[in-house]
């Protein structure tokens, strides 16, 4: 098989939208509403939207090594955004004071009162929904980094020669 930079800009356009696409809906029809880490998590998505449509464009004018690259730097950017809010899920870190719960610390009513008002209505440090105890921030950990790892397979492949293909003849026949 070869591997085209036009084949896996299609690749990363494909898996992008779908991912994006499953998180918008995931918003918009299934009443999930993203917290301020959940929307960060997105831009990487949206970076490789518009990668993989430049390089659906430009064909091979695009060099697959330059393409694996900037794509292995938006996955991996995209993973470290994943594991850090996988990390506040967790309770591992301690995430933006604007989105996670503030524990204990007010003295007064109204400090107490700022407290709440300066708080997001959706938490990231709070699960909204998870399959095999794997919450979306875990599946967008999962989505990037096999993403990135596609990146890096596509750039080792890309000096591979193609195999030569033979190609069938006709019979001949007898004169």
């Amino acid at each position: 098989m070869i591997l085209t930079s036009r084949g896996f800009a299609g690749f990363i356009l494909v898996a992008s939208i779908t991912v994006l696409g499953s998180a918008l809906l995931s918003q918009y029809w299934g009443g999930l509403a993203p917290c301020e880490l959940c929307l960060l998590q997105r831009w990487p998505w949206r970076v490789a939207i518009a990668l993989g449509l430049l390089g659906v464009l430009a064909g091979e004018r695009v060099k697959l090594s330059w393409l694996a690259l900037a794509a292995l730097i938006v996955f991996v950017t995209g993973s470290l955004f994943a594991f850090y809010h996988v990390g506040v899920e967790q309770h591992w870190f301690a995430g933006p004071t604007a989105c996670t719960v503030q524990t204990g610390g007010a003295d007064s009513l109204e400090e107490m009162k700022r407290q709440i008002m300066g708080t997001q209505a959706v938490l990231c440090d709070q699960v909204q929904w998870a399959l095999f105890g794997i919450s979306l921030a875990g599946f967008n950990l999962l989505g990037s980094l096999g993403m990135a790892a596609a990146a890096i397979w596509a750039f080792a492949r890309r000096h591979q020669p193609a195999a030569p293909v033979a190609l069938p003849t006709a019979p001949r026949r007898p004169a």
